[in-house]
């Protein structure tokens, strides 16, 4: 069953697909540990690298673009033009959304120029999984995230940067552990992600290395002090083992989808009768490290601007022609570089009508797919696990359509390995 899926025995690849490997794992390095591993985060160093952004960086274009080359030339010659099929439609469609947004937004040029960079991540990500298959994709992910972690502890021990200094834009993460990231919430997510996947590795293996692994990425996520990661583990981690319960017989699985439903329902209803308790703990910008005060800024557009929004791409790292700017004024809120929420700042830059795409293409419809009679392995409970840590994690930091997310491209594996998964297990059966 999952054994093979989580150790793999691996065939000797081909020069096409080793070029594909290639890509994918650059790819991976990429939106994980990015350009710039320890850069200085005082203020001048950060307003220069988000006008460098908000300008277009030049390098992690051409790195993009590159890594591109090189999927793209492995897919083309393993599936030729049938390889774009590895797309679903929903995200072909919140993809051309974000194009069409240039059509109204106030900056053309910055919509343009960061969907035509969202979309080519997508396909690298897409195209590199349907082509080298579960097997190859599952190993290359482990080794690559195995390393970053490694070298991430290894960082915080030599290097000075690898640590929030006192000198930091924010000066209330000094001491916190961000290694080879931009931040320590980024470096939390990582090191959540790699917990949740070295435990099911050793479940699956009981190799001592697993566990090893596992430890290390816990030790990590605790000295990034990431509050939303640590949080979101457990809850995370719960929701796989009851999956992974669940989806063995019909009866259970009808009950815990159903189950899953109401929970979200429920928490609908909760949000909405104690709305008053909450709006009055949100206007208090001193909770969650000043997220209210920009989920109040968001808010505001949102109401005035509910159906196409500001454009893709708007939000982050253009200052005064943020699309909030004319909310909080000339404050740090409005030199942030995301919305702390990938929800709010989906409806923000792509209105009701993006939000509605992007919920049932990355949330619905993988949903549904977790369901279908024949999962329940351990690779589909690990899938779980991170897609539902992916979810929750969206509602305290900004992933959606981010390619300088980890956490985005984690959605993209888990996306595509549940299309390839099932396509496998219909040609062992054929």
């Amino acid at each position: 069953m999952a054994t093979e899926e989580l150790s793999p025995g691996l065939a000797r690849p081909s020069l096409d697909t080793r070029i594909a490997e290639a890509g994918f794992v650059l790819v991976l390095l990429l939106i994980i540990v990015g350009l710039t591993p320890f850069d200085a985060r005082t203020p001048a160093a950060i307003a220069a690298r988000d006008t460098a952004s908000a300008q277009g960086d030049i390098l992690r274009q051409v790195a993009f673009l590159g890594t591109f080359a090189m999927i793209l030339y492995g897919a083309l010659r393993k599936h030729g033009i049938a390889a774009f099929g590895a797309v679903p439609i929903l995200v072909a469609l919140l993809l051309v959304w974000c194009f069409v947004t240039a059509l109204w937004t106030d900056e053309p040029d910055v919509v343009a120029r960061r969907a035509v960079l969202a979309a080519i991540f997508v396909l690298s990500v897409l195209l590199a999984v349907d082509t080298l298959g579960t097997a190859r994709t599952i190993a290359l992910w482990r080794a690559t995230i195995a390393c970053v972690i490694v070298a991430d502890i290894a960082s915080c021990l030599v290097v000075h940067n690898a640590v929030h200094q006192p000198d930091d834009l924010e000066a209330g993460l000094a001491g916190a552990w961000r290694g080879l990231h931009s931040h320590k919430n980024m470096a939390g997510s990582v090191a959540a992600s790699a917990v949740a996947m070295f435990l099911y590795f050793w479940l699956e293996t009981r190799r001592r290395s697993d566990l090893l692994l596992c430890l290390a990425s816990l030790f990590f996520l605790i000295m990034t002090r990431s509050k939303s990661s640590m949080g979101l583990l457990p809850v995370a981690l719960a929701a796989g083992a009851l999956y992974r319960i669940a989806a063995r017989n019909l009866l259970d699985r009808s009950i815990a989808a159903v189950g899953a439903v109401l929970l979200v329902l429920a928490f609908g209803v909760v949000v909405a009768l104690e709305w008053q308790v909450i709006a009055s703990f949100l206007e208090d910008p001193q909770h969650f490290t000043g997220r209210a005060a920009i989920w109040s800024a968001e808010t505001a557009f949102i109401r005035d601007h509910p159906l196409i929004g500001s454009g893709f791409g708007t939000f982050g790292n253009t200052g005064i022609r943020s699309p909030i700017y004319q909310y909080v004024g000339a404050g740090w809120v409005s030199q942030i570089g995301e919305g702390h929420s990938g929800y709010l700042e989906m409806l923000v830059t792509l209105g009701g009508i993006g939000f509605a795409i992007g919920m049932a293409g990355l949330i619905v419809q993988p949903f549904i797919q977790f369901w279908r009679p024949g999962r329940g392995s351990y690779l589909d409970a690990l899938l779980f696990t991170l897609f539902v840590f992916d979810v929750l994690h969206n509602f305290m930091e900004s992933d959606f359509v981010q390619v300088t997310s980890a956490q985005w491209g984690q959605m993209l594996m888990v996306i595509a390995l549940l299309r390839v998964t099932a396509r496998e297990a219909k040609e062992t059966l054929a």
